[in-house]
């Protein structure tokens, strides 16, 4: 297994424990801090391990598979536990977990079909903002909150918007489907 593929892993293993402390009632005041610290280590490892595949040419049918895979239980755990926590609505959680299952589900369309969907930029910045988004509602600053909300609705109209582009892009993957 190669160095990015390994990262990869180490994200998914890094979930855990991020949800753990953030949802852990005996961490005490800290524990909001070190799930933070994981949440960005875990982030980190995703820019980390598709540049170092790119740069290196380490890029692996696993990777293709698993590092999207890792980023979506990533994020999803993460807002999962701060609808528990009452710092985002449900619903936009419900339409972001969405557009992940549609997205999941075409990629498998499109696989059984011999076809390999790139990620697109759209896609990109969507869990770029999606993450910053957690970042800042797992640091629950006041000063901050205003910032927060507005990267709250930017995430979730990129992820619309990404889906659209995505299905639009895509539309020929469901062809003949049966």
């Amino acid at each position: 297994m190669n160095l990015p593929n390994k990262l990869t892993v180490l994200r998914v293993i890094m979930i855990p424990f991020f949800v753990f402390f953030m949802l852990c009632p005996y961490g005490g005041p800290y524990r909001q801090w070190i799930a933070l610290a994981i949440f960005i280590a875990a982030s980190l490892t995703d820019m980390a391990d598709g540049k170092i595949a790119r740069k290196y040419g380490l890029i692996t049918d696993f990777g293709k598979f698993m590092d999207p895979l890792a980023d979506k239980m990533l994020v999803c755990a993460a807002m999962i536990c701060l609808v528990d926590l009452h710092r985002i609505p449900s619903w936009i959680v419900i339409v972001i977990i969405s557009r992940e299952f549609i997205i999941s589900g075409f990629r498998l369309i499109a696989a059984d079909k011999g076809t390999v969907i790139a990620a697109s930029y759209w896609g990109k910045f969507k869990t770029t903002f999606q993450m910053l988004m957690v970042i800042l509602m797992i640091a629950d600053l006041p000063a901050l909150s205003v910032l927060t909300q507005i990267l709250m609705w930017i995430a979730l109209a990129l992820t619309v918007i990404s889906l659209v582009d995505y299905l639009y892009k895509n539309a020929s993957v469901l062809k003949d489907v049966k």
